[in-house]
């Protein structure tokens, strides 16, 4: 993707200076618990998980002191690409996930008014790779990677169930590490850009938007061979109605592909509620086996 000098600006501007100059971020103990009953979390802010014209990618990261590999989950926030951040309701809080026993990372990425797409999608590949790039520092069990992601985001952890990298450069850094993951969970997602009236928001320079938008919808990728993937939605999304949701499902069926819906009456635009948590939970540990020889 070609970008010119005032979108390198823009990049610049849009992400933390903390990230232009250095690598270093804040650590500390979350919550001191009883030594005997629970590990100790560990907490660093504003990690440079990757670099862009040397502005860097910041996100959050927590987890507990263990000697067994831990399962990671990485958090997208919502916003539809133009806003949004690495703390607010539509992401996990890592510290609460940390102390489920996860190494868990919540990001933010360059948004659409710093960047225009796919840089967003770019930047939550190279998290991704970030992740396996240090699995042995942090003592990553490399086949339970999830992902979780609301609105934007929950587009964005969709695509990667089904397209992965397509024909999006790698950039931001560890290019030629794995992107790999087990499976994915999508809160109140768009699937179907085309379709969406904010996906017109969704504009590639230099290519055609109509055919940016479809190329960048999870439903132009299903195959049986996709990740898993966990939608929860409901009637009332005013943001994303349900119909956008109800197009994916019937293609991941058509596709055979492993695929769960639960689905709502009355609960808006969903955030990262306690519901949407316990229920990721069901679902990561139904998709926490050990993967067959060859898979």
């Amino acid at each position: 993707m070609t970008t010119t000098r005032s979108g390198i600006a823009w990049v610049v501007c849009g992400l933390l200076v903390a990230g232009l100059v250095t690598n270093k971020f804040s650590e500390r103990e979350v919550g001191k618990a009883d030594e005997k009953t629970a590990p100790k979390i560990v907490l660093r802010e504003d990690v440079v998980y990757g670099r862009v014209h040397g502005a860097g990618l910041l996100a959050d990261i927590a987890f507990p002191e263990s000697k067994e590999p831990l399962p990671a989950i990485i958090s997208v926030h919502g916003g539809r690409w133009v806003g949004g951040h690495k703390k607010d309701t539509s992401t996990i809080k890592v510290e609460q996930w940390a102390g489920f026993g996860y190494f868990a990372m919540s990001i933010d990425y360059r948004l659409k008014n710093s960047t225009p797409a796919p840089a967003c999608y770019q930047d939550f590949q190279c998290a991704i790779r970030y992740v396996h790039a240090h699995a042995k520092e942090f003592n990553l069990d490399t086949q339970r990677i999830f992902l979780i992601g609301q609105s934007a985001g929950g587009h964005m952890v969709s695509l990667a169930a089904t397209l992965g990298d397509g024909t999006y450069p790698r950039t931001g850094g560890w290019e030629k590490e794995s992107n790999d993951f087990r499976a994915a969970i999508s809160v109140a997602a768009a699937y179907d850009l085309v379709a969406l009236d904010w996906g017109n928001l969704w504009t590639p320079p230099g290519v055609d938007p109509t055919e940016a938008r479809a190329y960048a919808s999870p439903t132009k990728h299903v195959t049986k061979t996709s990740k898993p993937l966990l939608i929860l939605h409901s009637d009332n999304d005013r943001s994303v109605p349900f119909a956008n949701a109800l197009t994916m499902v019937e293609v991941l069926k058509k596709a055979d592909a492993r695929h769960k819906l639960h689905h709502y009456p009355d609960l808006g635009h969903m955030q990262i509620t306690d519901e949407v948590i316990a229920r990721s939970r069901e679902f990561i540990k139904e998709n926490s086996a050990k993967p067959s020889d060859g898979k």
